[in-house]
């Protein structure tokens, strides 16, 4: 009996531990959902404001650079040592010997420069960077004396043009104490003077100092430079604006430095009294129908300036078969105009056949151009040609 109720001892203090335990466990987890920190990071991110802000990152545009195209001009530069810069004027002088670096603002760009350069790829190099091109040129002559530009170039895909009212451009003097002017590989060069059109006498120097005036060869004389009629550039040459007759003949350019004097090439001008413009030419047949076996007269007229060469050339239906071109061609003085006169050319057909029946072309010619008018004429027989006079 006793040990009966040992044994139910027993067993009630096994169920009341348990009892025990699990009030707490009970109570240890409402610990750990109340307590603030623990709470924090059980807690759900907030999804809405993580997508906002999401949503903001992806609606801002990325910057675009302006290209070279969109700049308002390009910008040149002497580069005169590392992080040394200086801006060009108009003009530059660079001793014979050095190195030349010319630095231009953009990408692409395109350099041009003085022919004799191009020739000589050896001492010129050309390198793009990300926001400029650099032109170096080693072993400097004074063959190398002219113009230098860079153009920025406006480029759609794979065309690309230059952007010629943007270039930047500067002239270089590269000066040589026993060369005056620009070497050239002829002692003689011809020029034509056009009545029209201003012509350059390319007597380039190489020093911006050197005093330069302008000699005939026969008679032999200096000629007047008075800036208006005849003026001089260091950087072109002498410029005759309004060539006449009495400017040809043999000149050439004698520049002085010093105690040094030396000749140009010898210019041959010869003179050409040009056209304003290309002639207008107007045609008339002497009949639209005409009758087998009579004659027909295809005239050719346009205006032109005197002493000024025009030509003529015709096309015509019996052409094909070789009939032969018989033409007369006269110059008369328009009244009232003494500088001005009419050329014509009159295509004569005898006896005309029915293979003279088509169209008749003139093409007339000057120096400055040419333009061509047709007419068509029509062939009838005898009889039909008496009914049409009826």
């Amino acid at each position: 009996m006793h040990l009966l109720k040992l044994s139910e001892l027993k067993w009630s203090l096994v169920l009341c531990a348990l009892f025990v335990c699990a009030a707490i466990f009970e109570l240890d987890a409402k610990e750990q959902r109340m307590t603030p920190g623990r709470t924090s990071t059980l807690k759900k991110p907030k999804l809405g404001r993580t997508t906002n802000k999401r949503q903001r990152v992806e609606m801002v545009k990325p910057k675009i650079k302006p290209s070279a195209a969109a700049q308002t001009k390009t910008s040149l530069t002497q580069v005169l040592g590392r992080g040394v810069f200086k801006k060009v004027g108009e003009t530059l002088s660079v001793q014979t010997g050095d190195t030349l670096s010319l630095r231009c603002r953009g990408k692409p760009v395109q350099w041009s420069f003085p022919p004799l350069v191009e020739e000589d790829e050896g001492r010129l190099m050309i390198v793009q960077q990300e926001r400029f091109s650099l032109l170096t040129l080693v072993n400097t002559t004074v063959a190398d004396t002219g113009e230098y530009t860079c153009y920025p170039m406006n480029c759609e895909d794979r065309d690309c043009r230059r952007e010629y009212n943007k270039a930047s451009n500067v002239f270089i003097f590269f000066p040589d104490p026993r060369e005056l002017f620009i070497p050239s590989s002829s002692h003689y060069e011809m020029i034509q003077l056009r009545s029209n059109w201003p012509a350059v006498l390319p007597c380039q120097v190489t020093s911006p100092e050197a005093k330069v005036t302008l000699h005939r060869e026969f008679p032999p004389e200096e000629v007047a430079v008075d800036g208006t009629e005849i003026s001089f550039n260091n950087r072109k040459g002498f410029t005759i604006h309004r060539p006449q007759p009495h400017h040809a003949g043999v000149l050439q350019c004698v520049a002085n430095l010093g105690n040094l004097m030396q000749s140009s090439t010898k210019y041959i001008l010869s003179y050409v009294n040009y056209p304003m413009a290309p002639p207008v030419p107007v045609i008339q047949a002497s009949s639209s129908s005409v009758a087998v076996g009579d004659n027909l007269r295809v005239t050719c007229a346009a205006l032109g300036e005197r002493d000024v060469y025009m030509e003529f050339n015709w096309e015509y239906p019996a052409q094909q078969i070789g009939r032969p071109l018989y033409t007369e061609e006269t110059m008369i003085p328009v009244r009232g105009e003494a500088s001005r006169q009419q050329f014509r050319s009159v295509l004569q057909v005898d006896e005309v056949r029915d293979v003279d029946q088509g169209t008749y072309t003139c093409t007339a010619q000057n120096l400055q151009g040419a333009k061509s008018v047709s007419t068509t004429v029509k062939v009838v027989s005898k009889v039909k040609a008496k009914k049409l006079r009826v």
